[in-house]
């Protein structure tokens, strides 16, 4: 799923945290070097992208990491993200309701801003990522949804979206759930 993100969206990199108020934070897993990297110098550094979306609970935007705002927001991680060779980074908290079990960072090794689209495809991946790091209770039919995002068929259901007038977040929801039918979809 995070490889497909990678390639949905202008970035190079994708990783997941599972993190907790009051447990160790860890990473889950990174598509490449640069984005495990990342993982680990935010929750060992205790500052970063990451870290902020997790205690604001909302996605944190950094497209330029070379800003003076961005250097003096994360002192240290700004300057070792730039290191190791991202240059934008792109934080989503995982959550469903009261209940968020980490975050899912993108990175780019150019500045990127993302667009409307861009981040309404990046809060879908996130929200499939929650479902399936909290292990929702998934029926066949959302099986088939989460099966089409691994095996990269994420325009697939970016395009029925579109065709339904119906946000790409929403409905993955739905398809995990079970409460839309991949109905004219081909699976």
């Amino acid at each position: 799923m995070y490889t497909a993100a990678v390639a949905a969206l202008p970035v190079g990199g994708a990783g997941v945290s599972a993190m907790s108020r009051a447990a160790a934070s860890h990473p889950l897993c990174s598509t490449d070097d640069i984005s495990r990297q990342l993982e680990e110098l935010q929750l060992t550094l205790g500052e970063g992208p990451c870290v902020d979306a997790f205690t604001h609970g909302s996605a944190v935007l950094a497209p330029d990491l070379r800003t003076g705002e961005l250097q003096d927001r994360w002192p240290v991680f700004a300057g070792a993200a730039l290191e190791a060779g991202a240059l934008a980074a792109f934080a989503l908290p995982l959550q469903m309701g009261a209940i968020s079990p980490g975050v899912l960072d993108l990175y780019s090794r150019v500045p990127v801003q993302l667009d409307a689209e861009e981040l309404a495809d990046a809060l879908a991946f996130a929200d499939i990522a929650t479902l399936v790091l909290l292990d929702t209770q998934i029926d066949e039919t959302g099986a088939t949804a989460v099966g089409m995002l691994l095996d990269g068929r994420f325009e697939d259901l970016r395009g029925y979206a579109r065709a339904h007038n119906r946000r790409l977040s929403d409905l993955a929801r739905a398809f995990i759930d079970g409460t839309e039918p991949l109905t004219g979809l081909s699976t």
